[in-house]
């Protein structure tokens, strides 16, 4: 059975790309335009990991993952930021929400398929 992700990111472009890449890894993508359409994904479903964006329109990153977290069905659910964001309070923002993992925007596509079969449950 595969493993089902959230992509959650604003820019089209950037979740084909995540959707093409770990599709070609075997994983399921569901994806979501902002944080508050990535609210409105977790359905009962089971996700094994969430990608997400910090910078977005509606509710950012940040405020999607503490709202997240917040859920007892996705409490500990693995993420991963994939943003441009470097600023070093921003990453601490992000590990105190639940962050897992941070990866910086240009991806190297190995580096992110590395992160999220080691965060991935078996």
């Amino acid at each position: 059975m595969s493993k089902t992700l959230l992509i959650v990111d604003d820019s089209l472009s950037m979740r084909r790309t995540l959707a093409i890449a770990l599709n070609g890894a075997g994983y399921e993508v569901v994806e979501a335009a902002d944080g508050k359409e990535g609210l409105a994904r977790l359905d009962g479903r089971k996700f094994n990991l969430i990608i997400s964006d910090v910078n977005m329109p509606n509710m950012d990153g940040i405020s999607f993952v503490k709202a997240l977290k917040a859920l007892p069905s996705y409490r500990f659910t693995p993420v991963i930021m994939l943003t441009t964001e470097s600023d070093a309070t921003r990453v601490q923002a992000g590990k105190e929400a639940g962050v897992k993992a941070w990866i910086l925007k240009p991806f190297q596509p190995p580096v992110l398929l590395d992160a999220v079969a080691k965060l991935v449950a078996p």
